[in-house]
């Protein structure tokens, strides 16, 4: 096909950045509601989808991916007094449902359905907080994928919903007072009128609902009008006496930890952890000492008690020292830790005594990714989930006592997992660092260097990428597809070392480390150029947004999602300024001059031939605001030399990519592998 590409008119824009002059020619597309920007939208999707429509696989690929969705998916039972709850999709529902039962053998009841919010599905469940005795549930709502939500409050015996209703909720859960009268959440100041898709979020405050009355009577528990950027996760302690307040700053893991004595008339908020000097993650309590899961001297994580009567770092109490594996979480059941911890990025799951004695691992299926372990202390079950690349999540129930797991839900998907493999590849990048990657594919492979292949990645805010099952990638498998996934630095497989390795002025290491897999799988003739894909989302559409102009012709086909696309203005809308603690700001000078260095947008070279591309976001995604996938495809349309396409389909009523209706998702999907499909 011949591509006529929309027009997209440029403006005179140029900034001054430590002395170096930049054009901003697309400042224009940042407005998504003018009626400029709509009209650029819609012309985008009409050459896009007249592209898409025209691929005969396309209708197949669909109804393939829809018979093999149509499965019982399953979430993680919990308790909460005498009840059990979980989540479940019968297959092909746009959003999941919550149900609860008292016995696990009997007919589960429906609490919440969010298949009734909405017609098309796009309001979803966002968030559950239910009270220790069971009765009452806080559940989040949130609209065409936003980020914002507001909050109700159901009476769960009757399934009647209280006359509560708590809005600009962002970032936050909900947690309960022991007492059930009431939960803890943090929530913002209500935007500007017309700006609450693009409007920056700072100076967020936590506060205290109780149960029956209005918003506008809530306690405002903690705020610094002092620290804008400073956000507040609560959380109660299970003998109900200390509410523990996490602050961060950003998406920097580091955090600090006040608390305050709920039986303590005076309200005070004592400092426990006052400077930001590492990860402090609370687990619980006995009496005045508090557990914390921490990476504080120890990068791949540890277990310390703190007596808040001698709160100074040398009366601190190791419990369970630093490992070679990364310590994920910490979980107290049974009168017992449970250790969550990644071996080159596959779960492993570990019980310790509360002295901190090697007790016995939890044996799991095979290679792949374990979670789950809920519960309060002295529970002598627990429930956990394991899925790998070729196995769909199953539930399994956990025995203390016996020390047995039995198989509590198992899904019936219309595959043979025998047919394909996974297995774990180490390679080195540029700088001589060992990386590992998972490679699947049906067995019998022939490496003859012609196979298409998908490599995704994701490499930042210490995010661990492990094995999971996606009926996208059993699709593109079905079609003799490879799905190479490398565990790249900026990630948190290896703990804070490897994250920090892949932030700020490091960050090149990310795309040297994708780079360098995209080569490894062509030396061992996995595929060749021609045939290779490259996908992310989000901070992974930055990666395959850098690596595509860095290195165009190493690539046959790009899928940037939901991309962080301009290194230089990403701070300045919504949350983007918390991403500074992994990127870095423009502000800084040396900053600056690093970002600008892989930018995306700012790298695209007139006269280039870059690869078959497919830019995918949505109208109402707050979190990477639509502008950098709009400036990005305006500016990849016009550098562009070569004959294949480079679109962009951008999703109406849909945000950055939770609680996307089912639709909505096999639709994308079906799009970007018959995408593929056609141009590999």
């Amino acid at each position: 096909m011949s591509f006529n590409y929309p027009k997209t008119p440029k403006v005179e824009q140029i900034d001054n950045y430590h002395g170096v002059k930049v054009k901003d020619s697309y400042r224009w597309l940042e407005d998504p509601d003018s009626a400029e920007t709509k009209a650029w939208v819609e012309a985008q999707n009409e050459v896009a989808f007249e592209f898409l429509e025209q691929i005969s696989e396309r209708e197949t690929i669909k109804n393939r991916l829809t018979e093999l969705w149509d499965y019982e998916k399953y979430g993680i039972p919990f308790k909460k007094g005498e009840r059990y709850f979980y989540l479940k999709n019968d297959g092909l529902q746009n959003q999941s449902v919550l149900y609860t039962l008292k016995q696990l053998d009997e007919e589960p009841q429906v609490l919440i359905d969010p298949n009734q919010f909405s017609e098309d599905g796009t309001v979803a469940l966002s968030g559950i907080a239910i009270s220790d005795n069971g009765q009452f549930l806080a559940y989040g709502i949130s609209k065409s994928g936003s980020d914002s939500q507001e909050w109700q409050v159901r009476n769960i015996e009757t399934g009647e919903d209280f006359s509560d209703h708590l809005e600009w909720i962002k970032f936050s859960g909900a947690t309960w007072t022991t007492d059930n009268e009431g939960f803890f959440y943090s929530r913002y100041e209500a935007p500007p009128e017309g700006k609450q898709l693009e409007e920056a979020n700072y100076y967020q405050k936590l506060y205290y609902h109780r149960l029956g009355t209005e918003q506008s009577e809530d306690l405002l528990i903690y705020e610094r009008p002092d620290q804008k950027e400073w956000m507040f996760d609560a959380d109660v302690s299970e003998d109900g006496k200390y509410l523990i307040i996490s602050v961060s700053q950003g998406t920097d893991p580091k955090n600090l930890v006040f608390y305050q004595d709920l039986e303590d008339q005076s309200g005070e908020i004592k400092e426990l952890i006052s400077e930001f000097i590492g990860d402090f993650r609370f687990i619980e309590n006995e009496g005045s000492l508090f557990w914390f899961r921490t990476d504080y001297e120890a990068p791949k994580g540890r277990l310390i008690g703190i007596d808040i009567n001698q709160p100074e770092p040398e009366n601190w109490q190791e419990i369970i020292p630093e490992s070679q594996n990364t310590l994920e979480g910490v979980t107290v059941l049974n009168n017992q830790f449970i250790l969550d911890y990644l071996q080159n990025a596959r779960s492993r799951i570990q019980i310790y005594s509360l002295t901190g004695k090697y007790i016995k691992d939890i044996k799991l299926p095979g290679i792949g990714s374990a979670g789950g372990f809920y519960g309060k202390r002295e529970d002598t079950e627990t429930f956990y989930a394991y899925t790998s690349f070729k196995t769909p999540t199953r539930i399994y129930r956990y025995n203390f006592e016996t020390g047995e797991s039995t198989l509590f839900r198992k899904p019936t998907v219309d595959f043979n997992p025998a047919n394909y493999e996974t297995r774990q590849v180490f390679y080195r990048s540029k700088d001589g660092t060992q990386v590992p990657m998972f490679i699947t594919h049906k067995k019998g492979l022939l490496l003859n260097g012609n196979n298409p292949t998908i490599l995704y990645a994701y490499g930042g805010f210490n995010i661990p990428v492990t094995p999971s099952f996606s009926v996208s990638r059993l699709v593109w498998m079905e079609m003799g597809g490879i799905y190479a996934v490398p565990n790249l630095r900026g990630g948190g497989e290896y703990g804070e070392e490897w994250h920090q390795a892949g932030t700020k002025l490091n960050k090149q290491n990310v795309f040297d480390d994708f780079i360098a897999a995209a080569e490894w799988l062509i030396q061992h003739r996995y595929t060749s150029s021609q045939k290779l894909a490259i996908n992310g989302g989000s901070n992974g559409g930055l990666l395959v947004g850098a690596c595509m102009t860095q290195r165009p012709e190493l690539f046959g086909a790009a899928l940037p999602a939901v991309g962080v696309m301009d290194m230089l203005r990403f701070h300045k809308f919504t949350i983007g300024w918390a991403w500074c603690s992994d990127y870095g700001s423009p502000e800084n000078e040396e900053e600056f001059h690093a970002l600008y260095a892989y930018s995306p947008l700012h790298n695209l070279k007139p006269g280039t031939v870059y690869p078959s591309t497919l830019i995918t976001t949505a109208d109402h995604d707050d979190r990477v605001v639509p502008a950098h996938s709009f400036k990005f495809a305006a500016a990849l349309q016009e550098a562009h030399a070569g004959d294949n396409p480079v679109l962009i389909r951008i999703e109406t009523k849909a945000g950055h990519g939770a609680g996307k209706p089912t639709s909505k998702r096999i639709e994308e999907v079906a799009d970007q592998l018959a995408f593929l499909r056609a141009v590999l």
